[in-house]
């Protein structure tokens, strides 16, 4: 999820290059969020981090991602604990896209933004959106909730779950749009478009989205919205923990292992 944090407003629209807004603004503490690692607390949450490999949208693995990790506050950690048992007795499984997010990171979204010959992952995550409109439409945006490090973008999978295909640089790109069948084999289940998917069609109550996936999201929604989290409703894949312990402050601490405390606190 890269939509802005709230209490954020969006830049006015300019010429090309795309609007961005200014690199987002330093913590304002010097106590550290208290991160765990979400496998320490269950390593039954899959994970598929797509921020430290090539497949997203800007494809490169993007600042600030020095391991594939989903690092989250404890008190968040707990509770998607809570909602993984949820979800087990309903023969499904979460799995995590993306967790905390330094500020690094959003900060170099913005200089993507800022590049308008940078497009190369546009067939598959913004086909029917021009790059220039992507700040002023509210899929990317700094700061974001992200850097607090109680919100994450996560999906159900089967269980068991099947294998997911790598992800090879290069091959050709299909719609996230496009029916489960033809898009990305992500090995979640079906929720009627891909993850990251900048378009109306993402909207988690899309009236487009029917049958199945109109089902999976209302299952994924009713588990996390029992669980204490709050959804982003322009992104069906988009959490925030209801109870954050930082709800204003924004940190940079690279997702690594080293920017985490031990999982038995």
């Amino acid at each position: 999820m890269v939509a802005l944090a709230p209490g954020c407003t969006r830049p006015a629209p300019s010429p090309s290059p795309p609007a961005a807004p200014a690199p987002s603004a330093p913590a304002t503490t010097s106590r550290g969020p208290g991160l765990v690692v979400l496998t320490d607390v269950d390593p039954r949450i899959r994970t598929d981090i797509r921020y430290a490999g090539a497949h997203n949208f800007v494809g490169r693995p993007v600042a600030g991602y020095s391991e594939p990790l989903c690092l989250l506050t404890r008190r968040a950690a707990e509770a998607l604990r809570r909602v993984q048992d949820a979800a087990l007795a309903r023969g499904r499984s979460l799995k995590v896209y993306d967790c905390y997010r330094p500020r690094r990171a959003a900060d170099d979204f913005v200089g993507w933004a800022r590049q308008p010959g940078e497009q190369q992952m546009k067939a598959e995550f913004y086909p029917r959106v021009a790059k220039s409109k992507l700040f002023d439409e509210g899929y990317v945006g700094a700061p974001t909730a992200h850097s607090r490090g109680s919100t994450l973008d996560l999906t159900l999978v089967d269980v068991p779950t099947p294998t997911q295909p790598p992800y090879a640089p290069g091959q050709p790109l299909v719609s996230c749009t496009a029916p489960r069948g033809q898009r990305f084999a992500d090995n979640g289940v079906d929720m009627g478009t891909g993850f990251d998917c900048f378009d109306p069609l993402a909207h988690t109550d899309s009236p487009r989205v029917t049958g199945v996936a109109r089902d999976n999201r209302r299952l994924l929604r009713q588990l996390m919205t029992d669980g204490g989290f709050v959804n982003y409703d322009r992104e069906w894949w988009h959490y925030r923990y209801r109870d954050e312990p930082w709800p204003d402050t924004y940190f940079d601490l690279p997702v690594a292992r080293s920017s985490a405390e031990p999982a038995g606190g």
